[in-house]
């Protein structure tokens, strides 16, 4: 990047430029064909050119691109009433907005508005957003990209998996605790459903609630509709964003019935969010989901992975799903650079030794392969 980009110099960006794409495959300037075992950052849930999901989206932006919620839509509903059914679990409303940290904000906000209380209990590791509030329950945003003066709330953090910690740190000043069940930048980290149903136990015993951030995990990436089906632990909130509009810009918020009761008009508010064309995006990568049974295939190709990409310098793997922790023996930048030569776009994170991999769910065998003989050559 140069000065006559006119782009803020703030992304390191990866040695490739993509130019076009079609179903997991990237194509790029320099006439490469990439396997993307990235998916754009967890975004890229239904892969490239999905028919289904383009058709959805064009449709939307023919009939009428944009109306805000005081205007009454009819597509608005159906993704709210899809997305409630699609979580298979106690949630009874949804609050569509732009991004996993706006979502992860009013989280947040609702946590205090409903305890009056005044700190929120966070996981090392933990990756929230960059906005004050999801920026301030960030681990180690403080010293590397924060830089508002002051956190607006108490913060403290558990260690990942740290079960006595639990009970010292949850308390009666506690409002809420945020938890990724499967940590994204900190390495896909799964925190298991120990962890998770002590969690919810303290939170249900102090009155403090339960907000799973589902931004990386959630909508089928974990091989269920969101992790806390997976683990069988239930949160007073879940906020995912990512695969949930497969690259259309969105976010929400679903909330228990309790927490639901506890909305007034006007309460929360956004521009954007909720707007047709998110939710014609939403819906469409619902019923792609459901409907070519993705999920099912999430499960298989992800055991795939862990039965024969432990080679090369592949030592073990951590993780749910498509969400994927390959621990290496050797950096991760250095493994990540290297399957770049052999044309296979991988992530890393905080986790020096963990290559992240985060494909699009129509991910199969044959692409796995391919990435198991680039390992071994490595």
């Amino acid at each position: 990047m140069t000065p006559a980009d006119h782009l803020a110099p703030v992304f390191a960006q990866y040695p490739i430029e993509v130019t076009d794409a079609q179903g997991v495959w990237l194509h790029t300037k320099d006439n490469r064909r990439v396997l993307d075992l990235y998916g754009g950052h967890a975004v890229a849930a239904l892969g490239y050119k999905h028919e289904a999901w383009t058709q959805a989206v064009t449709a939307q932006a023919n009939a009428c691109n944009f109306q805000s919620n005081a205007v009454p839509m009819a597509v608005r509903v159906r993704a709210a009433t899809k997305l409630i059914r699609f979580s298979g679990s106690h949630f009874d409303s949804v609050f569509f907005v732009n991004s996993g940290a706006e979502a992860n904000e009013n989280a947040l906000r609702m946590a205090f508005k409903m305890t009056r209380r005044t700190g929120i209990v966070a996981i090392e590791g933990a990756f929230h957003g960059r906005t004050a509030a999801a920026g301030a329950i960030t681990w180690g945003a403080e010293k590397k990209w924060y830089e508002f003066p002051r956190a607006p709330f108490d913060v403290s953090y558990i260690p990942r998996r740290d079960l006595k910690a639990i009970v010292h740190q949850v308390c009666a000043e506690t409002a809420a605790v945020i938890v990724e069940p499967v940590q994204g930048v900190g390495g896909a980290f799964d925190m298991g459903t120990e962890f998770l149903s002590a969690l919810r136990a303290r939170c249900t015993a102090v009155g403090a609630l339960l907000i799973f951030d589902e931004v990386q995990i959630g909508m089928g990436r974990s091989g269920h509709p969101f992790a806390a089906n997976l683990y069988g632990v239930l949160p007073d909130m879940i906020t995912t964003a990512k695969a949930l509009g497969n690259g259309f810009p969105c976010g929400a918020l679903l909330m228990s019935p309790e927490v639901t009761a506890s909305l007034k008009l006007e309460g929360l508010g956004t521009t954007f969010g909720g707007g047709p064309m998110a939710c014609a995006a939403i819906e469409a990568v619902i019923d792609a989901i459901e409907n070519e049974d993705l999920m099912t295939n999430v499960r298989r190709v992800a055991q795939y992975i862990r039965d024969t990409c432990t080679v090369g310098p592949v030592i073990g793997h951590q993780g749910a799903g498509f969400l994927h922790g390959l621990k290496t023996s050797q950096p991760a930048k250095e493994i990540q650079a290297l399957l770049l030569e052999r044309n296979i776009l991988t992530g890393t994170s905080g986790d020096p030794n963990v290559v992240r991999l985060l494909p699009p769910y129509i991910l199969k065998e044959k692409h796995v392969d391919l990435l198991r003989e680039a390992l071994q050559s490595i």
